[in-house]
């Protein structure tokens, strides 16, 4: 068996998560490949190159401060690209790494935001990304991680019912996300593994005192090729880690 450990985690700003413990949890947390989404860097602002790791960065040029992925891997990948051929690539929001037997690709989807306003960008965002992934799964088996933005199911959130038509519990979004997974014939890993599991979040609003009140969404994941849920060991959510809004996610495989 050749076990990998994958991780990822919406930091909210990797400057504010390094003040936060962000450094210390890498080096225990000692994965494989780590990626990362909402960076809030522009190039050359914050240097994080950690010894051990081949270091890859999709910066925001749509404006500073704003969105952006990163990954980190012991081995060094084949090849790196950024973006999906959308609109809003400026923003940072992909990363696909390919290795030997398959790609990895952390992803930041964009938020529909207030009122849906951006549940256009956000739909054409999902179109292109299951587009993507189903190439890149053509070519080799994919596992796909990160802020989705969207809790599929009434188990992935606190109180789904006041939050039927909110971004990120829009029946729009959560057909689209069903629309990735059968289309793509991906597995939502976490569900896969526990399709009954009950009260585990990966982002709590800073209101209200949410994440206290364990009143959160589960955005954050990793999907794998069909082909691949056989060599799921593990996949689960880092939920006592702190330093964001969301926690780390992450899976074990054997590859």
């Amino acid at each position: 068996m050749h076990k990998i450990s994958l991780v990822s985690w919406n930091v909210n700003g990797l400057r504010a998560a390094d003040k936060k413990g962000f450094k210390e949890y890498f080096a225990q947390r000692n994965a494989d490949v780590m990626c990362l989404q909402e960076i809030k860097l522009s190039e050359g602002q914050y240097e994080f190159e950690p010894e051990g790791y081949y270091s890859y960065y999709n910066y925001s040029t749509a404006k500073k401060g704003y969105s952006g992925t990163a990954l980190f891997s012991k081995v060094k990948p084949l090849s790196v690209s950024y973006g999906i051929g959308s609109d809003v690539d400026n923003e940072g929001r992909a990363i696909i790494a390919e290795f030997d037997k398959y790609f990895v690709v952390t992803c930041y989807t964009p938020n529909s935001q207030s009122e849906l306003k951006r549940l256009d960008t956000r739909l054409e965002w999902d179109r292109l990304y299951r587009e993507k992934l189903k190439e890149l799964d053509a070519i080799k088996p994919v596992l796909a991680c990160g802020d989705l933005n969207v809790a599929h199911q009434p188990i992935d959130l606190k109180n789904p019912k006041p939050n039927e038509g909110h971004a990120g519990y829009s029946i729009e979004e959560r057909e689209s996300f069903s629309t990735l997974l059968a289309e793509d014939k991906l597995i939502d890993s976490f569900r896969y593994l526990y399709p009954d599991k009950e009260g585990r979040y990966s982002w709590w609003s800073y209101r209200f005192k949410a994440r206290e009140k364990k009143a959160g969404w589960r955005l954050d994941y990793w999907l794998t090729s069909e082909r691949l849920k056989d060599k799921i060991i593990e996949s689960e959510i880092e939920d006592e880690i702190f330093g964001s809004d969301h926690c780390p996610v992450f899976i074990d495989i054997d590859v």
